[in-house]
C-alpha cells in the first residue's frame, strides 16, 4: 500500500468528496487563490471553481455562520478555522445554532458541516496561535469532535465527517501534517465515529493517547518494551462520540491507565476519561491514574521553553514506570 503524509490525506479526501458529491463547498481564509496556508487546498480553485471553494473575509464567526445557513439549505460546507485558538470568536454559530438547530426542531432540520481547524502547538506561534482545548466541546452536546493521529484515520474520519448529517468538529495537529506518512488505500473507505483503534497491543499498562501523542506513547512503548514492560496503545479517535468501552476492557486487562494529551491537564480530555474509568472500572486498577499532559500555563513563545512545555515521550515513559514501580 502507497504511503502518504497527514496533509496529503486531508487534501485527497476533501477532493474525493467534492468530486462524489456537488453539494459539498469549502469556505475559509485564503483556502482558494493561496491554496491554504497549509496547502491543504492547493489546487482546488481550479479544479471546482469559485462557487465551491469560497476565500472568505478574516471573520470566523462569520464563517461558521455561512456554513450553518449553506447547511440549512442542503449543501455540506467544510468551513476551515486557520488556527484553533480563533474558535472562540465563533463559539456563538456553533455552540448556540449549530449544535442545537437539529435539537430544537426535533429533527426536521440538519446541520451537515464540518468545521476543519488545527493546531499549533510546538511549531514557536506564541500563546495565541498554539492552544489546544477539544475538551471544551465535551461540553456540547450536538457536536462530534475528531482528532485524528495518522494519515489513515484522518482520511477516512474525514470523510464520514463529511457525509455526516451532523455538526462536525475535525482538529488536525499541524505538527503531522509533513512530518508524519503512512498507508492509505486508494480506494474509498469511512471509519465509524465512536470506535477506539488499539494502536499496539500490550500486558502491563494502557496507554490512551490523543491526537500528537500517539506518536509520543508509540516511542515511549517502544523504549519501554527493552525494559520489560508491555505498553497497550489506544487512540480514541473521536472523543465525542467517545469509545470508552475499548478503554475499560483494556484497563481491566492491564490494571493500569495513563492518559497522554496535548491539552492542559486541568479539565482535560484525560480528565473525562479518567473519571468514567473510576466509575466504572474502579476496582480493575492496581495503581493510580496518570495524567501526562500540557502544564496550567499560557504557551511560551521561546522554542526551548516551549519544547519544555510540551508533553513528550519521556513523560510517559515517567509515568509508566512510576506505577509499575511501584508494586
Amino acid at each position: 500500500m502507497r504511503e502518504i503524509t497527514y496533509a496529503k490525506a486531508i487534501s485527497e479526501a476533501l477532493w474525493e468528496e467534492m468530486k462524489r458529491d456537488p453539494n459539498v463547498i469549502l469556505l475559509g481564509e485564503d483556502i482558494g487563490v493561496y491554496g491554504g496556508a497549509y496547502k491543504i487546498t492547493s489546487g482546488f480553485l481550479e479544479e471546482f471553481g469559485p462557487e465551491r471553494v469560497i476565500d472568505t473575509p478574516i471573520s470566523e464567526a462569520a464563517i461558521v455562520g455561512v456554513a450553518i445557513g449553506a447547511a440549512l439549505m442542503g449543501l455540506r460546507p467544510v468551513a476551515e478555522i486557520m488556527y484553533m485558538d480563533f474558535l472562540p470568536i465563533a463559539l456563538e454559530q456553533l455552540v448556540n445554532h449549530a449544535a442545537k438547530i437539529r435539537f430544537m426542531s426535533g429533527g426536521s432540520l440538519k446541520v451537515p458541516m464540518v468545521v476543519r481547524t488545527q493546531y499549533s502547538l510546538g511549531r514557536a506561534h506564541g500563546a495565541q496561535h498554539s492552544q489546544f482545548f477539544p475538551s471544551w466541546f465535551l461540553q456540547i452536546p450536538g457536536i462530534e469532535v475528531v482528532l485524528p493521529s495518522t494519515p489513515y484515520d484522518a482520511k477516512g474520519l474525514l470523510k464520514t465527517a463529511i457525509r455526516d448529517d451532523n455538526p462536525v468538529l475535525f482538529i488536525e495537529c499541524n505538527l503531522l501534517y509533513y512530518k508524519v506518512k503512512g498507508p492509505v488505500p486508494e480506494h474509498d473507505y469511512t471509519i465509524p465515529f465512536g470506535q477506539a483503534d488499539i494502536k499496539r497491543k500490550g500486558e502491563d499498562v494502557t496507554v490512551v493517547a490523543i491526537s500528537r501523542m500517539v506518536h509520543e506513547a508509540l516511542a515511549a512503548a517502544e523504549a519501554l518494551e527493552e525494559k520489560g514492560i508491555s505498553v497497550e496503545v489506544i487512540d480514541p479517535r473521536t472523543i465525542q462520540p467517545l469509545d470508552i468501552d475499548t478503554i475499560i476492557k483494556s484497563v481491566k486487562k492491564t490494571g493500569r491507565l495513563v492518559i497522554a494529551e496535548d491539552d492542559i491537564v486541568s479539565g482535560g480530555v484525560g480528565a473525562e476519561i479518567a473519571a468514567l474509568v473510576a466509575e466504572k472500572a474502579l476496582d480493575a486498577l492496581d495503581a493510580p491514574i496518570k495524567r501526562v499532559a500540557s502544564p496550567y500555563l499560557p504557551v511560551p513563545f521561546s522554542p526551548s521553553l516551549e519544547k519544555e512545555y510540551m508533553p513528550s515521550r519521556d513523560d510517559i515513559i515517567n509515568a509508566v514506570t512510576s506505577i509499575v514501580g511501584g508494586e
